[in-house]
């Protein structure tokens, strides 16, 4: 896909998002992907320029998307990333109207991982570490399950990011959002143990590398690294399920939630902005939220017999 024109408004657009709206750099890389699609879809199909696609163009291009199988997550992506573009272009006084704002998402049946058994979780943690990548391995575990993280921030993850002192971890999330997580007893142990050897590890070497877990040449670990790392270890252990990072992310979530069920709490610690997410996430239904409503407020008991 070509280049853009430095002074296109795709480009004036990607520098507002990261400038202004100080958008992390994968999102607005997705929002250049969608936005480059949708410029060359306009350009070679309809014959003139994306800013002046009409609700038409936009729908014949979702229809289009569609044909070539993209996943339904991708093409909601897709028209998000357009709306975007044109409401940029009617607050700029480009366009008069935002072609896109009428145009639908496509509604995707929610898609969650099965979660990890207790008693799986409690067999993967069990192995102690003795090595280098043992060690590291089962500290990113304990993390994973400990603050219910997203591979992203596990991967960001800073030195300076862990108070053992206050037994916290400081993550930076979507959006570039800071949030505040506990860690547990067991996820501290680890943590001490790997700092150790972390520490030799890093003799030597560039000490200006703070990212907290390393590969084995000193370097930030890489998320294909870990996917594969936490694969190799379900394999290693003899355990059914496939383990992977949303996989434990959505365990923990489930999990805690089957023990609190404080819907508010597990939404902070996951980093949702919105509770709806932490709903479809965790499995919760209207049946479960009645009986909490019920249980809990006081204008909602029922007397029996009425």
């Amino acid at each position: 896909m070509k280049s853009l024109n430095p002074n296109s408004h795709i480009a004036l657009f990607l520098r507002y998002l990261s400038i202004e709206k100080r958008l992390a750099k994968n999102t607005i890389l997705s929002y250049e992907r969608d936005l480059k699609s949708l410029d060359k879809f306009i350009t070679e199909q309809k014959t003139k320029t994306v800013e002046h696609a009409t609700v038409a163009d936009i729908q014949d291009f979702i229809s289009a998307d569609f044909k070539k199988g993209l996943s339904t997550r991708t093409v909601q992506r897709e028209i998000s990333s357009i709306r975007a573009f044109f409401e940029f272009l009617q607050e700029s006084g480009e366009r008069t109207v935002n072609p896109a704002k009428t145009v639908r998402s496509p509604k995707t049946k929610s898609s969650l991982p099965r979660t990890i058994d207790p008693d799986q979780i409690t067999k993967l943690f069990k192995e102690p570490g003795k090595t280098f990548l043992e060690v590291r391995d089962k500290t990113m575990l304990e993390v994973f399950y400990s603050c219910g993280l997203r591979l992203s921030e596990l991967v960001g993850l800073n030195l300076t990011d862990v108070s053992l002192s206050d037994s916290s971890l400081k993550v930076l999330g979507k959006g570039n959002k800071e949030r505040i997580l506990p860690i547990g007893e067991k996820a501290k142990e680890s943590l001490v143990q790997w700092l150790q050897y972390r520490s030799d590890l890093k003799k030597g070497r560039d000490e200006s590398q703070d990212a907290l877990f390393l590969s084995n040449r000193g370097t930030r670990i890489s998320k294909r690294n870990v996917q594969k790392r936490l694969a190799a270890w379900g394999l290693k252990l003899g355990i059914a399920e496939k383990i992977y990072p949303h996989k434990i992310r959505h365990s923990f979530a489930t999990h805690l939630l089957e023990s609190s069920q404080d819907l508010r709490a597990v939404q902070e610690l996951l980093g949702h902005e919105n509770i709806g997410t932490t709903q479809i996430y965790t499995h919760l239904d209207f049946q479960h939220l009645a009986k909490v409503y019920d249980k809990a407020h006081p204008r909602a008991s029922r007397t029996k017999g009425r």
